[in-house]
């Protein structure tokens, strides 16, 4: 019985001292060694895609956000972002769709209402307007639209900053992603940072 309790207590020795090195190991050396690679290799993704504007960060370029005044009217020198529904809108610690079915009536209404506000707003027919601007994507958060939704709104944006449509389409596809896997995307927050950059901007300020 005594050789039977000695032996189960080597035996947990050994477990907690192998518990004590796996820890040691990969929780903490692990993390140290990949995150200081990370500084190494790509300081700026490792530090969460940060833009800055006069020095001072603006956003994220992983993360979408609102470019509305205080009353939630679009800025109409800036190009608007996909609809979110993560919390009050573009909250990073409330992720998430509105969980609505695509039959849903609380949804359609939603969509149809934003799909005429945006053809008013940019002049077009209400059959114009992409899927992906009247639409929050799963999480709420992404930063990109669709090249089309970014074309739509070049005109308005090229009017109220009294730049040409070509050098507004210009910066557009200079901000235009073309992943290996998965459509196009126009990164909204950088391309309205270069848009400031290029001519000061009217209507607002990205925030």
């Amino acid at each position: 019985m005594r050789t039977s309790a000695r032996s189960a207590l080597g035996t947990l020795r050994v477990a907690l001292r192998t518990l004590a090195l796996a820890t040691l190991v990969l929780g903490v050396g692990y993390t140290l060694v990949v995150t200081a690679l990370a500084q190494v290799l790509a300081p700026a993704r490792a530090d969460g895609s940060l833009l800055e504007r006069d020095g001072r960060v603006v956003g994220s370029a992983l993360l979408g956000q609102s470019f509305a005044d205080s009353d939630g009217n679009a800025l109409p020198g800036y190009f608007q972002s996909r609809p979110s529904a993560a919390g009050e809108g573009y909250d990073a610690g409330a992720s998430g769709g509105s969980n609505l079915g695509p039959e849903n009536p609380e949804l359609t209404a939603r969509i149809t209402e934003r799909r005429v506000e945006i053809a008013a707003r940019e002049g077009v027919a209400p059959s114009a307007v992409p899927a992906d601007a009247v639409t929050a994507s799963g999480s709420g958060l992404d930063p990109d639209i669709s090249p089309a939704y970014a074309a739509l709104q070049v005109d308005r944006v090229a009017r109220e900053r009294g730049l040409a449509p070509e050098t507004v389409r210009r910066l557009v596809a200079q901000h235009t992603d073309h992943p290996v896997l998965g459509p196009p995307g126009v990164q909204v927050l950088a391309l309205n940072l270069a848009l400031d950059e290029a001519r000061g901007a009217e209507g607002g300020a990205a925030r």
